[in-house]
């Protein structure tokens, strides 16, 4: 796919998902620009060479974004695809759950994403765009082990077909991505190793998705970052305020047994 020419903002495009959509957008030709409140120095060399400018961004600070989407813009004045990747979770039940702690996964998930919309918006209303928020199976079928979590990401799937309604008038196309249980991210690996059987805890993911079932393993991030070039490509000019699942069949419901 030819981004060639386009302007390209990712959040969270410091590891995971981020990291491997920062690069896909890239190497298809788009100028790419990567804010993350972590930053992650072993991307410094293989940025640079593909020309992906990074920048700190805490997307819960209005300043911070509207210094990211101005970075952007700045040498050409266009902004085209906009990626709300960045995202936390919480693994706690609701009456576990502190005023502070709902708070800070509706800041970053919700919040976060409203924010890169409302300042990238006003960028793309001349000649349209593409905004990607990454949304997760959770939101299209919420999970006993994180409410909290799974709230946010069901939010921000009705907030994409609001965004999407809003500002068809404007070419700009909005639609969600759903990945399911993605194995290389540090927020996957996090969650295994809290449950105190790693192992165990893999086993039982896989097995709750039918594809990931038969193939005997998660979702690569390259594979979520695939169907976000797509989104970000003419070639989906016509989609929009949709949710593509990139679960391996998970919101299906339970695979049958091998």
């Amino acid at each position: 796919m030819d981004l060639e020419g386009k302007v390209a903002v990712v959040t969270g495009g410091s590891y995971g998902i981020g990291q491997a959509t920062a690069l896909a957008l890239a190497k298809a030709g788009a100028d790419v620009y990567c804010g993350d409140i972590v930053t992650n120095e072993e991307n410094d060399t293989l940025y640079a060479e593909l020309g992906i400018f990074q920048r700190p961004c805490d997307v819960t600070d209005e300043s911070d974004v509207v210094g990211l989407m101005e970075q952007a813009v700045s040498p050409s004045g266009n902004l085209d695809i906009l990626v709300n990747n960045a995202g936390v979770g919480l693994l706690k039940q609701i009456p576990d759950v502190s005023e502070e702690e709902w708070d800070h996964v509706m800041g970053i998930n919700l919040k976060g994403t409203f924010l890169c919309c409302k300042h990238a918006i006003p960028y793309m209303q001349p000649t349209g765009g593409s905004i990607i928020n990454l949304s997760s199976n959770a939101g299209i079928l919420p999970r006993a082990h994180d409410p909290v979590y799974s709230t946010s990401k069901g939010a921000l799937i009705a907030f994409t077909k609001s965004l999407a309604l809003c500002h068809s008038k404007d070419r700009i196309r909005v639609n969600t991505v759903c990945p399911g249980p993605v194995g290389n991210t540090r927020m996957m690996l996090s969650d295994l190793e809290s449950t105190g059987d790693f192992d165990a805890a893999y086993k039982a993911t896989i097995a709750a998705s039918p594809i990931a079932l038969a193939e005997g393993r998660m979702i690569d991030v390259e594979e979520v970052a695939a169907a976000i070039l797509y989104l970000a490509s003419e070639e989906a000019r016509f989609v929009t305020g949709t949710d593509i699942a990139i679960d391996g069949g998970k919101s299906l419901g339970v695979p049958p047994k091998v």
